[in-house]
């Protein structure tokens, strides 16, 4: 039998507040009020159910207060649903979210999302085989400044839908939780990971590093042996994954967490080259698995996530953050005016290469909607589907999990 996933049951969300104010806000508010949070003022309107368009104020992630131990499950799926070990209720109402079991017309059955020689890059038609090449000379050109740019793209969203992102893992929560469980039952000879986390598409490090935060592995480094959690970053383009080990060199310091020759190093974070479509990870390796603005960039869709339900544990869950579709006419096409009038131009004053950033906002457009992303992930085998909308719909998270059993 595969070995199942750690209980990863689903916390209650961070508290959000309902905005006096409904739809009322354009793309611009929206910026100005991220440009207050960088200066300490406030905090941004972030968060939508995904059944409303209602605008909803964050006013603090916080991680979940999950008592006890989690355990295994041999029996019903861990569900989407299941806060049986939550020490408090949630406070979103269970009909806010799109669930699996509904009808959800047009996207009832989704064709393949690639299906002939031809695909799209951008607004442009390449073949299957050339795509791959063009998204990695565009992230190449864009890797050093990758994380200014999304901080000059999103005027800092990134970074607070990037929080709310870890937040709904309650990752800090469950590694409270595996370190006590290690500190009782774990033996000297086992030093497997009990937690393990995939961030795909993460080359930077940006997700990677907030998970590491998040769980301890810093403070845990300060002890000897093998972390119990680790995270892994995993990133088709080598000169991301540069980036992302320089900066977390420079962040926790050489020999501390890296995987690596180091003997000391708790080996709590690695870095590993690998395509989304058919990553180098054995079957069920994974409790989480995690995907930040990456996966409108991979030549079939499908494909990666038939490789993101092989690769988790049963009972494991599936997180992707990516950019959507405003239902707001209105909003929308202020977004399309800003997106295809400002963002190519900032690329082109910060970085010199307005073509990379052009491409970034055509692929947006090319991608999935929310609804048909949900059917995909269906699909691909994964249960009890959701998603979650940010700032109206620029961006979702979609969750889903691997069932316990494929019988």
């Amino acid at each position: 039998h595969p070995p199942s996933s750690v209980l990863l049951p689903p916390p209650a969300p961070a508290r959000l507040h309902q905005n006096k104010t409904k739809n009322a806000a354009t793309i611009p508010t929206m910026i100005r009020s991220a440009a207050a949070i960088a200066l300490g003022r406030g905090q941004m309107v972030l968060c939508t159910s995904s059944k409303t368009a209602d605008t909803m104020t964050l006013s603090r992630v916080r991680s979940p207060n999950i008592s006890g131990i989690f355990t295994r499950r041999s029996s019903a799926a861990v569900t989407a649903e299941d806060t049986s070990f939550a020490s408090a209720p949630s406070p979103r109402n269970s009909s806010d979210k799109t669930r699996s079991n509904e009808v959800d017309t047009p996207h009832s059955r989704p064709s393949a999302y690639v299906s002939g020689p031809v695909t799209h890059f951008g607004y442009a038609d390449v073949s299957v085989s050339e795509k791959e090449t063009k998204v990695r000379e565009v992230f190449e050109s864009v890797a050093e400044s990758y994380d200014v740019m999304n901080d000059l793209m999103s005027a800092g969203l990134h970074r607070l839908w990037k929080d709310e992102l870890i937040a709904m893992t309650g990752i800090s929560a469950m590694a409270n939780a595996v370190r006590r469980r290690a500190g009782t039952s774990r033996t000297i000879m086992d030093d497997r990971p009990l937690l393990s986390i995939l961030d795909v598409a993460g080359g930077t490090g940006d997700v990677a590093f907030r998970f590491v935060d998040a769980a301890g592995c810093p403070e845990r480094a300060l002890s000897s042996g093998r972390d119990e959690i680790s995270v892994t970053v995993c990133d088709i383009n080598k000169e991301m994954l540069k980036v992302g080990e320089q900066r977390a060199r420079g962040r926790y310091g050489d020999g501390t967490l890296l995987v690596g020759n180091d003997k000391d190093s708790t080996q709590a974070l690695q870095f590993v080259q690998g395509n989304a479509q058919c990553l180098p990870f054995a079957d069920d390796s994974f409790d989480i698995y995690t995907i930040a603005f990456g996966l409108r960039n991979v030549t079939d869709v499908d494909m990666a996530l038939r490789d993101a339900v092989r690769v988790l544990k049963p009972g494991g869950r599936f997180l992707c953050l990516e950019f959507s579709k405003l239902p707001n006419p209105l909003l929308s096409a202020l977004y399309d005016s800003y997106s295809f009038n400002v963002i190519p131009t900032i690329g082109e004053i910060v970085t010199h290469d307005r073509g990379s950033y052009q491409y970034l906002v055509e692929s947006i457009r090319k991608f999935c909607d929310q609804g048909e992303l949900k059917k995909r992930m269906e699909t691909a085998g994964f249960a009890n589907v959701t998603y979650t909308n940010m700032t109206g719909g620029v961006v979702a998270v979609h969750s889903g999990w691997k069932p316990l059993s494929t019988a």
